[in-house]
């Protein structure tokens, strides 16, 4: 290729370049002109958790109506602003808000999740996927496994599940929560002063001995023989103790 040629091909790159540039421009320039005149929210209820609704979402987005979004053209909206506003409610775990081709705002909300309910003697709390501490909602009550322990363990609203040895504890919640068949029969979860756990049942009068929060899955699966195979035949009134804490035993009584 000659001087000329190269030069050419430069020249017509550099032109593009800028053509492109000043496309890029002119529509970023017009969509910012566009006049919001509506806003969508949808909410995840993936989990049936109804700790959020538009309406306080609506709030959240407009300072409790003082500053309505319809009207507004998009270059007076700040959408990371918007989601910051949203994020700081307790029960939202995280927002999006992005703005459609016609100018509109768009609004996803995913909650936070609850997996227990810590029972205190002033005010039960929340504990959610992660090991944050949530408080109670006045407009949805979740169905998750209560927690009652001893005054001897640690404060669970300081970080308890977040540490080496909550975390534990966490993790055997967590269980629980994604296996729908001990979802439904575990009533009542209890954590006694040397950190041992036990549960009560939906069926029946024992208590289920479970000890220390480890070999989760283990303990779980010969657990699963006694409840699809043992008390069926049995009786579920049969026995009032039920121990898997020892390795490769199950002791009743």
């Amino acid at each position: 290729m000659g001087l000329n040629s190269r030069i050419k091909s430069l020249i017509f790159a550099g032109c593009s370049i800028l053509s492109i540039g000043a496309i890029a421009g002119f529509a970023s320039s017009r969509q910012n002109e566009k006049i919001c005149k509506k806003v969508s929210i949808k909410i995840d209820n993936e989990y049936n958790n109804y700790f959020i609704g538009d309406k306080e979402v609506r709030g959240l987005l407009t300072r409790e109506g003082e500053r309505k979004l319809e009207g507004l053209p998009n270059q007076n909206i700040d959408l990371k602003n918007l989601e910051k506003r949203i994020e700081s409610h307790k029960f939202v775990k995280d927002a999006e808000v992005y703005r459609g081709l016609d100018g509109n705002i768009q609004v996803f909300v995913k909650q936070n999740r609850p997996i227990a309910r810590i029972i205190r003697s002033d005010q039960d709390v929340y504990i959610d996927a992660e090991g944050n501490i949530l408080p109670l909602s006045d407009r949805y009550t979740a169905r998750v496994i209560p927690i009652t322990k001893s005054a001897l363990i640690k404060p669970t609203d300081r970080g308890f599940f977040k540490d080496s040895l909550g975390h534990s504890y966490l993790s055997l919640l967590q269980f629980i929560e994604n296996d729908e068949f001990w979802k439904a029969q575990l009533a009542q979860m209890h954590i006694d002063g040397k950190g041992k756990v036990s549960f009560l049942p939906q069926v029946g009068e024992h208590t289920i001995e479970f000890g220390k929060p480890d070999k989760v899955e283990e303990k779980f699966k010969k657990l699963a023989i006694l409840y699809k195979e043992v008390l069926p035949t049995m009786g579920w009134e049969r026995y009032k103790r039920v121990n898997v804490e020892y390795e490769d035993q199950i002791i009743c009584e």
